[in-house]
């Protein structure tokens, strides 16, 4: 598999800096490829023309959005935030309640489609919350303390038959599929 097209994605589904280590590990190579392939990249995406930036302080790389596009992009994800949650939000916050902490990867494989604008709505919204797991790369999320207090509960497992979604064989049989 191509190092560009693979630390691209790991950057791109990532919401936090990731450390060359991280990468390094993530794809399986030493960090001095890791290091020239985010060179690359920079040199790809930080022009002018991109919309995309990869930044770069000490160790760490994140991509980002340009900061020329910072009003565009702020009105955007205004309009992202307001009214009802849709259909697919609610569904993408039931997994996060029920299954939580999860990857974006597990969930996406739960629900069976790509949950990154929901994921970051619901961040925004602040109804599901984004931690560290040591044994993963990417970040987990898990239902947010507003989210518990607008539901009037204390904590994810007083959701209704929580012990038994928490673990469901459909959700372990969908996470262990290829």
């Amino acid at each position: 598999m191509n190092l560009l097209s693979q630390i691209e994605s790991i950057l791109f589904v990532a919401s936090k800096p990731l450390k060359t280590k991280q990468i390094a590990k993530a794809v399986q190579k030493n960090e001095i490829e890791v290091a020239e392939a985010l060179s690359t990249l920079q040199m790809k995406y930080n022009q002018d023309n991109s919309g995309i930036r990869i930044l770069h302080e000490g160790d760490e790389y994140q991509m980002a959005t340009a900061g020329e596009n910072s009003i565009v992009v702020d009105l955007f994800i205004k309009d992202e935030v307001s009214g009802e949650l849709t259909k697919a939000q609610l569904e993408t916050l039931t997994v996060v309640a029920y299954r939580g902490p999860i990857t974006r990867p597990e969930l996406e494989q739960i629900r069976g489609v790509n949950c990154a604008v929901i994921v970051r709505n619901l961040l925004m919204r602040g109804l599901v919350e984004e931690g560290e797991d040591e044994n993963k790369i990417l970040p987990v999320y898990r239902i947010s303390l507003e989210a518990l207090r607008h539901l009037g509960i204390n904590s994810a497992t007083e959701l209704p038959d929580y012990e038994n979604l928490h673990k469901h064989e459909f959700i372990e049989t969908a996470l262990t599929a290829e």
